[in-house]
Parts: C-alpha cells; structure tokens; sequence
C-alpha cells in the first residue's frame, strides 16, 4: 500500500496549491491536509482533519505572540509546520509533502527507514519527509517541543553566539526570531548527521530540481526533460508570490494545472 501523504495549511488555497494536492491524488495516495480552519475550497478526494488534536494553536505562542487580532505573524506558519510534520511524524501518520509539491508518480518508502532528499548540495530538504516514530530525529524534536523557551541542543556554535548577541543587545529573546529557517532543513540536516542517516537521502533531483530555480517551473520553458526523468519524483516548488499569478502558457506550471486540474 501506498503511504497516506499528510500535510498542514493555514490560510486559503492558491492555484498552485491545489494543483499540487490533486497531483498527490492522482498519484494513488490518500491525502489529508490539517488545519485549524475548514478549508473549503480543498480539490475533491483531498480529506481535511483537525489540526488541533497534532499541536494546539497555543505552541505557535512559544514561536512569537500573535497579532492584536490574535492572527499569526510573518513566518509563524512555516515555523509551526515544522513542529507539526514532527508530531505526524511521532504518531505514524504518514508520509509529510508540502502542499506545494506536485507529484509526477506515487511514491513509496520502507516504513523502517527514513526519506527525505537533499535540496541542496548541503542541506536536506523538509518538504518531503518521513521518519519512523521511534527514530532519533523525532524524539529530539519531542524533547524540545517540551520546553518553553524550544531552544534545540542541537544548535550549532554559530547560531548560540548570534542568539546571545542579540540578547545582550537587547533584541528578541526569543530563538524563534533568529533564522526563519532554524527549526526546518537545517535541524533535519544536523540531526540526520547525528543519527547517521544522510547516507540514506535521495538526490536533489528527486523533488528539488526546480526549488532554486522558480523560473524553470513559472517561465515558459522546454521542460520536457524534466518530467521524463525517471529520477524524477516529483517537484517542491518555491513559489512565493509567482503562485498568484495565472500560469504562462508553455510554463510547467501551465502544464501541471491542465494535466491536474
């Protein structure tokens, strides 16, 4: 059996977004995209649960308070997700893609055995995980999600010099405010290390060949080479504020929306 994919969102769906859930779906996978909200604009077969029930709204308060409104601020949601894909991670949920990953075939893992890829020639990518429940990686996170102030450990010397910096500068005092990043990739990677599990990452052309490239995905472009790739799982597309924006005809991203939507 395929693996269930399981993500978490916050906020309304882009064009993107749902072109890439449905690739997920017609890939043969059972989907389910967590939130706090009912997304209702999710594409059919897409199953929407409870995000609560995973990591109560109240963790996102030990990231950086929210907005008068009591609305996340800046980069609140991506920081979370890393915690939640963790917590799905701890319960045996499944396999975590981001909901910007658009799936070219199904993809299938050995539940004994890490996935993840590298998305650059250092650094896993955390777009495309799964752990078992009892391995190193998610325990540390477990350990850390029980603290208040979710300083990891594992934090590297460079990082702890620039967090206490900004402390005796009278700056945050929160680790969260440091690096968009510091709970994601960069933690995978140290961590994968620790464990001894980076010989077990699949290459960036996995599902990382157009991340640092958003033109080769948005840009009219000859990307045949790209989807007869047999190496080629699937791509993590980093689309920012491209994704708002109608497809251009001749793009990959034109593609996938006609062949998914």
């Amino acid at each position: 059996m395929l693996p269930e994919i399981v993500t978490f969102w916050h906020g309304p769906l882009d064009t993107l977004r749902r072109t890439c859930l449905r690739s997920q779906v017609a890939a043969g996978h059972k989907v389910t995209v967590y939130s706090f909200d009912t997304i209702s604009d999710l594409p059919a077969g897409v199953q929407n649960s409870e995000a609560e029930a995973i990591l109560p709204h109240a963790f996102s308060e030990k990231l950086r308070p929210p907005q008068p409104d009591g609305s996340w601020r800046d980069w609140t949601t991506l920081q979370f997700s890393d915690f939640f894909r963790m917590r799905l991670m701890a319960l045996g949920a499944g396999l975590w893609l981001d909901a910007d990953v658009l799936l070219l075939k199904p993809v299938r893992i050995d539940p004994a055995k890490p996935y993840f890829a590298w998305e650059r020639s250092r650094r896993l990518g955390n777009s495309v995980l799964y752990l078992p429940q009892d391995h190193a990686i998610v325990r540390s996170f477990e350990d850390l999600m029980e603290q208040d102030e979710l300083t990891p450990e594992w934090l590297s010397l460079s990082h702890r010099l620039s967090f206490a910096m900004k402390r005796l500068a009278g700056g945050s005092q929160r680790l969260s405010d440091l690096r968009i990043a510091i709970f994601g990739p960069p933690a995978l990677t140290i961590l994968a290390r620790r464990s001894g599990d980076l010989q077990n990452a699949l290459p960036k052309t996995s599902f990382y060949s157009v991340h640092s490239e958003p033109k080769l995905f948005f840009d009219a472009s000859d990307f045949s080479a790209l989807i007869n790739n047999p190496a080629v799982s699937g791509f993590h597309i980093s689309g920012k504020g491209r994704s708002l924006q109608p497809p251009i005809p001749g793009s990959l991203f034109a593609w996938a929306v006609e062949k998914f939507g």
